[in-house]
């Protein structure tokens, strides 16, 4: 049976259509929040992490479902994916009063957007969430790769500028370049509209999800790109950040997160394991192997480096195998719908 949908304002209710017996009717309220809109559900309290995250995929019509993950706040106040074989009533989940809520993101990150990218929304995912990052500054961007990035991102809303009348002097600057630029120049709004206009009038004819790809394109080569870090301790105390991304692990100094101090490959990395906060990375150097150990916060998170370790791990050996049969199909499909989009544009 279809789900049904309703929507007030962004946020979508879900209900997914099935009738319940009284003694099965008590249900969660669940709010998912991705970054194009609000979901509410009421679903079963048995509902397992994977039920729960197969069923915000289906709503969104999403299928390239082994980049994104349902992130939460624990009852601690870290950041914890959920489990996909448990219930989520059996996960450390911090409940609010009206249920549970639940960050739909992407929780690993490709090498290449423009290779490995197929459908449009989850391209359009990928530009909404790595833009609001470059934005809040969790990415580091120079100022002028900001500025070209601007120009992407107004391309993609409004169009050609010649086509629109807008006065980017009336839109938040906040909402297009990082706050760090903006601040580091003593420029007039005028001034950054110029420098903006200037670059957007280059862009023209260029459709909404090419300016989305182009953005990413250049996202993707900025340091800080696929990167989840980690504050870590090593034998001798000192304060780090551990870094994990699409090609490895990466060791920083506290205050430095753009140039490692230490870098290991998905292919040189033969085991990883932790115990309680300890944390253990062994790897092959010129047949010998290495073993690099640190101490984390706790052990919720060495749960979630392990589990992203091994999700990175998995995408990394998968890029250098043949398409699966479902990849091929999949990208045949995006390219009728492009070229369909072409022909009308």
């Amino acid at each position: 049976m279809p789900a049904n949908f309703s929507k007030v304002g962004n946020t979508w209710s879900v209900n997914d259509g099935k009738k319940r017996s009284k003694a099965s009717d008590e249900c969660l309220s669940v709010r998912v929040t991705t970054m194009d809109a609000d979901l509410e559900f009421s679903v079963p309290k048995k509902i397992t992490g994977r039920e729960l995250f197969e069923l915000v995929c289906r709503t969104i019509g999403l299928r390239e479902t082994w980049y994104f993950g349902l992130q939460f706040i624990n009852k601690k106040g870290y950041f914890g994916w959920i489990s996909f074989d448990l219930r989520i009533t059996s996960q450390d989940i911090k409940k609010a009063e009206n249920g549970y809520h639940f960050y739909f993101l992407a929780k690993f990150f490709p090498e290449d957007v423009s290779e490995e990218l197929i459908q449009i929304i989850t391209q359009h995912l990928f530009f909404l969430q790595v833009k609001q990052s470059i934005l809040n500054m969790d990415i580091y961007c120079p100022p002028e790769a900001s500025v070209l990035l601007a120009s992407y991102a107004v391309q993609a809303k409004y169009g050609d500028y010649c086509d629109v009348n807008i006065d980017i002097c009336e839109l938040a600057l906040e909402e297009l370049l990082p706050q760090r630029v903006l601040d580091q120049y003593q420029m007039t709004c005028e001034m950054w509209e110029d420098k903006i206009k200037t670059w957007w009038m280059n862009n023209r004819r260029m459709t909404k999800e090419e300016a989305e790809l182009e953005y990413l394109r250049i996202a993707q080569d900025l340091d800080m790109y696929g990167m989840q870090y980690f504050p870590i301790n090593n034998r001798k105390e000192s304060n780090l950040w551990l870094g994990v991304g699409p090609l490895g692990l990466n060791v920083y100094e506290k205050n430095n997160k753009l140039i490692p101090k230490a870098s290991f490959t998905w292919s040189e990395i033969r085991n990883i394991a932790y115990k309680e906060k300890k944390f253990l990375i062994r790897t092959l150097d010129k047949n010998s192997v290495a073993t690099v150990s640190f101490t984390s916060q706790n052990v919720a998170v060495n749960k979630v480096i392990l589990d992203l370790c091994i999700g990175n791990h998995s995408l990394y050996l998968r890029r250098r195998q043949p398409d699966t049969l479902e990849v091929q199909q999949m990208k045949a499909q995006a390219k009728e719908e492009r070229l369909r989009r072409q022909a009308k544009f």
